[in-house]
């Protein structure tokens, strides 16, 4: 059974870059055909998806957060890392990696932006 587990500071600064890393165990990023995704909940906002990085290793982003937004994969450790840049506290809410189509979460990790 793959479980996904988020890992990152709680805390950035603004203007600063956001990085979280995504740890997969039970399954390899690299199976056809799955996708690993990187979602967020703001605070008061729905679900906010926000791009991903394919079993072979191509990406697709959010058209919103497509020019502050990298993901990449580290297929050696079976992981897979979110940048996000130049945050503002409006990028406070909690972050999950998910695997697609199935839909297999991480339990989320909380980053909060602010001086």
């Amino acid at each position: 059974q793959v479980q996904l587990q988020e890992s990152g500071p709680g805390l950035v600064k603004p203007s600063q870059t956001l990085s979280l890393t995504c740890t997969v165990s039970g399954g390899s990023i690299t199976t056809s055909y799955y996708g690993w995704s990187w979602i967020r909940q703001s605070p008061g906002k729905g679900l906010e998806w926000m791009g991903v990085i394919a079993y072979d290793g191509s990406t697709y982003y959010s058209p919103s957060l497509k020019s502050r937004t990298s993901i990449s994969r580290d297929t050696p450790t079976n992981q897979f890392s979110l940048q996000l840049t130049s945050v503002t506290p409006e990028d406070t809410a909690v972050y999950y990696c998910a695997r697609l189509p199935d839909g297999t979460w991480g339990q989320g990790t909380q980053v909060t932006v602010s001086s």
